[in-house]
């Protein structure tokens, strides 16, 4: 079946898409942009001009001076986003070409905490609207023409059978793009396809194959440990996982983005997504088949779905909900989630936030990192959440994707409290279960523990437990990054000024002294 998202049309990959144009915010930003794209078109241009010279002597000379300019301009660029004073204190009419190079603010001290003061001050709570479920569905009909609103009884997980009207000796996953695009994972596929036809159950003449959603999923946060969780979860023998982990469908692949910065690609179909857990079905259908003689025999495998950008990311939402014409998102992932399952269970796992930022900046590979590098990133973007505030609610700029995009760091994600009220809007406290990293790190046998009660698992002997809890952590610091060293003591205070209003709600919220991270 050819999914396609009807509002995809008319998008302009090319044009950046901002909030209001006409504010004095949005503004800003534009200058940014343009006067970014102005010296990275620079040296390129000028290369090229250089080598139509004809005169061979001049050309050598001129070639080694375009390239020293070309490199102090390129450096100069790099840099400046994270060094040049706030940009909310430029007019919105100055000159790209006029934006002054001053860099003292960096380490005025004194400025960033009084930015950060400016922030918690308008530091609130108040409530998202929630949409209507029939909004919900006319939004993404392609979702809902898929997933039947029942599931199978006497399966713990949520699974259906759907009617196969393809060729049994045709490729099942031949236009899969998670197939096409994840070499890594191909010895699956092949496994997959080989197995195929002796898993299409037939009935009345008619062949079926099982899909199946999944009964859990682990949505956040980055850098929180959820990749240790993921590693030991799937050891246990009632626990299947996706085909490949952190697959971000809901947040990011049914749009067609794989980065954002990259502009869009084909949005991945729901089959494509559904296929993810054919592995999983696979062994559930086994278990259907041979229970087939028994008296309903329960089948009590579960499958789980990993992607760390589930509970956060957000960032679509402006380029396909109403144009982006609302100051915050319309429509948010777990609305999705919640129309087609209602009773999932969620598992997230945070750790201190200022930790997890500097965590999150030591992770990604950018060259010259540095202790001082990641103060001068943390107080630009405090610079540029202040300036969206000037205008806009708490909620309007975490989900404000031009911002986040701007931001050198993601100051945004440890804001957890805001994004946990917005899933408890339409989930209830029951059906998440919010661990802490450090806790986990302490003691791996009791937070399983919890892990295993929340998801109503079956006893495990000593030894399989042993096998879970044991194991050495997943996914930790690389050596290069663990010399560099903990962060600098004044960066870690800004940090905390900055993350304590929302820790304090969290705690509040969640009725746990050990989320205030003091």
């Amino acid at each position: 079946m050819d999914h396609r998202h009807g509002f995809l049309n008319g998008l302009d990959e090319k044009k950046p898409v901002f909030l209001h144009p006409s504010n004095r915010w949005t503004g800003v930003l534009t200058v940014i942009e343009n006067h970014r794209a102005q010296h990275q078109t620079w040296s390129p241009w000028t290369l090229r001009s250089v080598r139509k010279i004809k005169i061979l002597s001049f050309l050598f000379g001129l070639m080694v001076t375009v390239v020293i300019m070309a490199s102090y301009i390129l450096t100069r660029d790099q840099k400046g986003l994270f060094l040049t004073p706030s940009p909310y204190h430029l007019t919105v009419e100055s000159h790209p070409a006029q934006l002054p190079l001053n860099l003292s603010f960096a380490t005025d001290y004194t400025v960033v905490r009084e930015v950060v003061r400016s922030i918690v001050a308008r530091v609130d709570f108040s409530q998202r609207r929630v949409p209507d479920l029939r909004e919900v569905r006319k939004k993404e009909p392609n979702i809902f023409s898929g997933i039947p609103l029942k599931f199978l009884p006497h399966l713990k997980n949520p699974c259906w059978y759907e009617e196969f009207f393809g060729n049994v000796t045709a490729d099942p996953y031949g236009k899969n793009l998670y197939a096409l695009y994840s070499k890594r994972f191909q010895a699956i596929y092949d496994h997959l396809r080989r197995a195929f036809p002796a898993h299409l159950h037939h009935h009345t003449g008619r062949q079926y194959r099982l899909r199946c959603l999944p009964f859990f999923y682990i949505i956040g946060q980055p850098k929180c440990g959820t990749t240790d969780l993921y590693d030991r979860l799937r050891l246990h023998p009632e626990v299947h996982f996706t085909t490949m982990k952190e697959p971000h469908w809901w947040t990011r692949k049914r749009f067609g983005i794989i980065r954002l910065s990259n502009g869009f690609h084909n949005p991945y179909p729901l089959n494509d997504y559904l296929d993810l857990f054919d592995q999983a079905a696979n062994q559930i259908q086994d278990h259907l088949t041979s229970n087939s003689s028994k008296t309903h025999k329960k089948v009590d495998i579960i499958i789980g779905e990993a992607s760390a950008s589930t509970m956060w990311d957000n960032n679509a939402w402006v380029y396909f909900y109403d144009n982006g014409t609302e100051v915050e998102p319309p429509f948010l992932v777990q609305d999705f989630i919640h129309a087609v399952q209602p009773d999932s269970r969620f598992i997230v796992m945070l750790r201190d936030p200022v930790e997890r930022l500097y965590s999150d900046y030591l992770y990604f590979g950018m060259a010259n990192k540095s202790v001082e590098d990641f103060h001068e990133r943390v107080s630009e973007s405090l610079h540029l959440f202040e300036g969206c505030l000037e205008e806009r609610s708490i909620r309007s700029c975490i989900y404000n994707t031009t911002l986040n995009n701007l931001m050198p760091v993601r100051l945004q994600v440890g804001l957890y409290v805001i994004y946990l009220l917005d899933w408890l809007s339409v989930f209830s406290r029951e059906q998440m279960l919010i661990l802490r990293l450090e806790d986990h790190a302490a003691n791996r046998k009791i937070t399983m523990r919890r892990v295993f009660e929340f998801l109503h698992l079956g006893p495990l002997t000593l030894q399989k437990e042993a096998d879970i809890t044991k194991s050495p952590a997943s996914n930790t610091r690389r050596p290069a990054n663990r010399n560099l060293g903990p962060m600098l003591p004044i960066t870690k205070e800004i940090l905390q000024s900055f993350y304590e209003p929302f820790n304090q709600r969290l705690a509040q919220v969640l009725r746990d002294p050990a989320f205030l991270w003091m």
